[in-house]
């Protein structure tokens, strides 16, 4: 039983290990680890305890002659994800990953994990799904997941940076933005909403009232869709820019994606390493991107004998097809106006064509980013409305950002979890959110 000298003990955290374990060490002081145990491994009167605590993973040396037998005993029977509270001294150690291990002098086990169902051999990935809960211990998912949280924090470095205003945009909508075919109807007090398929609608609003601002929280999708790019469930972040054409969108979005990219490298190379992530072509997302024409890209899927006919979106394997032949991001323009949302502006010299952009990862990841410029017409925004089949009654507050002071603005959204796909080089999107929503999964 560990006594009340040790209840006062310091605790140290892995990542303080990480970050000062010399400084640790010198101190010569008995510190503790609270965590659990990843591994083990057990040679003559040594155990090798590999304990994780959620920032890092150490091994904790327990010799035998250095403990209780008690203490020694429960080793013995420390099982995988077990908790405990390991005491003992920080030690370098030029073989460990982190180049420092603890000398146990006293462990307290919190709790005994028996049969935990995630174990070394493999898992199919229906049942590591099921247990998403659990699988977020392993250190690949802790990789992918911490790459994640600084992405997170690019997004939000650069726009606070930048002089946006944060803006939080509804969850409940009244109407449809990206089409009427893919949302989620719930009962409103007996009226109907949805969840919301982005936020732009309302930052068009705000920038009118800011300037530059963005939005950044969870998008609905109710899209029957197995693909690995697709969940139902997704965060986006989606700036808007007062008086903004679709070039200076273009400028931003470049400027953007590579703020972010350099400083996910910068501060991910542990993570990237346990991912066995080639970073090469990160390494190359640098200004500038290469700029293509909607169809530029027909002509190129046409001439790389990929069948794809004019006026069409780019499918999946299209954008796989185009943008393997790069490598690093492109942005391309101008599709047709028929495949975009209601909201978009054409151009004046070739109205067929929409004022938009999507930026497309390489290596077959595809889009990221996609935008555009806004109609600022009151009547052109009328008619397009009718032309989609929406409700004029719903989008009465939006026409009124075209009747009192109308500008053009423009702005665009980025999908966390497939840029993050890209970033982390991993096929599927549902390892990127900790807890994926799809087509048929609604649990954990």
């Amino acid at each position: 039983m560990v006594d009340k000298e040790k209840i006062k003990m310091k605790r140290v955290y892995i990542s303080d290990i990480i970050k000062a374990g010399e400084k640790i060490s010198k101190q010569n002081e008995h510190i503790v680890i609270k965590g659990w145990l990843y591994n083990k491994r057990h040679k003559g009167k040594l155990y090798f305890l590999q304990v994780r605590d959620g920032t890092g993973i150490i091994q904790c040396v327990l010799f035998k002659d250095d403990v209780s037998e008690d203490v020694f005993s429960l080793a013995d029977h420390l099982t995988q994800e077990s908790s405990i509270e390991v005491y003992g001294k920080l030690r370098e150690d030029k073989r460990s990953a982190i180049g420092y291990e603890i000398s146990i002098d006293d462990i307290k086990l919190v709790s005994l994990a028996k049969d935990y169902p995630i174990t070394p051999k493999d898992h199919g990935v229906a049942f590591l799904m099921d247990h998403r809960h659990l699988w977020l211990r392993s250190i690949k998912q802790n990789a992918i997941l911490s790459v994640r949280n600084v992405l997170i924090k690019a997004i939000r470095h650069y726009f606070d940076s930048n002089d946006f205003t944060l803006i939080d945009a509804p969850i409940f909508t009244p109407s449809a933005c990206e089409g009427t075919t893919n949302l989620f109807e719930v009962n409103y007090f007996n009226e109907k909403a949805y969840l919301t398929q982005s936020g732009q609608l309302y930052m068009e609003a705000a920038a009118k009232a800011f300037g530059k601002v963005y939005c950044f929280g969870p998008t609905f999708r109710a899209e029957k869709s197995k693909t690995r790019r697709h969940l139902t469930e997704f965060w986006m972040v989606e700036p808007e820019v007062a008086f903004n054409r679709l070039e200076e969108n273009v400028d931003l979005a470049e400027d953007f994606l590579v703020f972010i990219v350099q400083e996910v490298l910068d501060k991910c190379r542990k993570e990237f390493q346990i991912l066995e992530r080639d970073t090469s072509i990160l390494e190359n997302v640098k200004k500038p991107f290469p700029r293509l024409h909607y169809e530029d890209c027909v002509k190129k899927l046409n001439d790389l004998n990929q069948p794809f006919e004019s006026g069409n979106d780019f499918g999946a394997e299209d954008e796989t097809v185009l943008t393997k032949q790069f490598d690093k991001p492109i942005i391309v323009t101008h599709f047709p106006a028929k495949v975009k949302a209601f909201y978009m502006k054409k151009d004046e010299l070739q109205p067929e064509y929409a004022l938009c952009v999507d930026v497309l990862a390489p290596e077959g990841y595809g889009e990221i980013i996609g935008g555009g410029e806004r109609e600022d017409d009151y009547n052109t925004l009328i008619e397009s409305i009718n032309k989609h089949n929406l409700s004029a009654e719903h989008f009465n507050w939006y026409l009124d950002l075209r009747k009192y002071g109308s500008t053009h603005s423009a702005g665009f959204g980025l999908g966390i979890e497939r840029c993050l796909a890209w970033l982390c080089g991993i096929p599927h999107v549902r390892e990127t959110i900790p807890f994926p929503r799809m087509l048929e999964r609604l649990s954990p």
